[in-house]
């Protein structure tokens, strides 16, 4: 069985941001891939589960990196399962570049969704199917529960679009940092960069659905979190360091 996954990839224009270098969107998009790409050799995959009228969702995501690579360069993306706790199911992922140097590494904790009722499911179905990888060790515990920051509030209102909707109907993962990191501004994403940064996913936001945001920012810590009629959607929150 396929304890581990591991996939080069080349870090694109597409892939970066003004500075030159990977997007922290671009992160969470790589994680997803690679995640996707190990459930499905696996025998877990979309398209396995979508027969059992169940898909993949994201739960919580908690990424930090010491070096963001630039345009040109390539990176090792290494991705493990581990056990499962409760309905939840720990996904871990490190980030190496050519030198062989870890650069980042991130946790994710995933569950199960039933695409008719929207609802999570016992994931028993596919348990006979995960590695035993207890003599692997993770490089941070469980994602953490996002803070808020007490500090200088900026509101905003508006609706998913297009872009930010996926194959299962809602609003993708990736997407909330992207949200976060516009909220944040062009003057800040110029001057610092995102050292580490988690999120957690309350509950789905769909289609059609006006979504009100909260940014708050003190020093170079912020939180990010979204509503819809007064329901916790989302919480982003991370720290900012200087740009090198």
């Amino acid at each position: 069985m396929l304890k581990t996954y591991k996939e080069e990839i080349l870090i694109r224009t597409s892939m970066c941001d003004f500075n030159g270098q990977w997007r922290p969107t671009a992160i969470l998009e790589a994680m997803q891939e690679t995640a996707g790409t190990h459930a499905e050799l696996l025998g877990v995959g979309r398209n396995a589960l979508l027969n059992k009228n169940i898909v993949w969702i994201i739960t919580r995501t908690e990424v930090h990196m010491d070096r963001y690579p630039s345009v040109g360069e390539r990176i090792c993306i290494e991705t493990f399962p581990m056990a499962v706790r409760r309905w939840f199911c720990p996904r871990y992922f490190r980030f190496i570049d050519e030198s062989g140097t870890e650069i980042g590494f991130a946790g994710t904790l995933w569950a199960l969704l039933d695409i008719n009722d929207r609802k999570m499911v016992s994931p028993e179905p596919v348990l006979p199917f995960f590695p035993d990888n207890t003599d692997l060790v993770a490089p941070m515990g469980l994602p953490a529960t996002v803070q808020n920051i007490i500090g200088q509030v900026a509101t905003s209102v508006f609706m998913p679009v297009y872009t930010d909707l996926d194959v299962n109907g809602h609003v993708n993962n990736t997407k909330y940092m992207d949200w976060c990191c516009n909220a944040l501004g062009i003057d800040a994403m110029r001057e610092k960069q995102v050292k580490n940064f988690s999120i957690n996913y309350n509950s789905e936001i769909l289609p059609g659905q006006e979504v009100r945001t909260e940014l708050s920012v003190k020093d170079d810590a912020f939180s990010y979190t979204g509503f819809h009629q007064g329901v916790r959607c989302f919480d982003v929150g991370g720290t900012l360091t200087d740009r090198l």
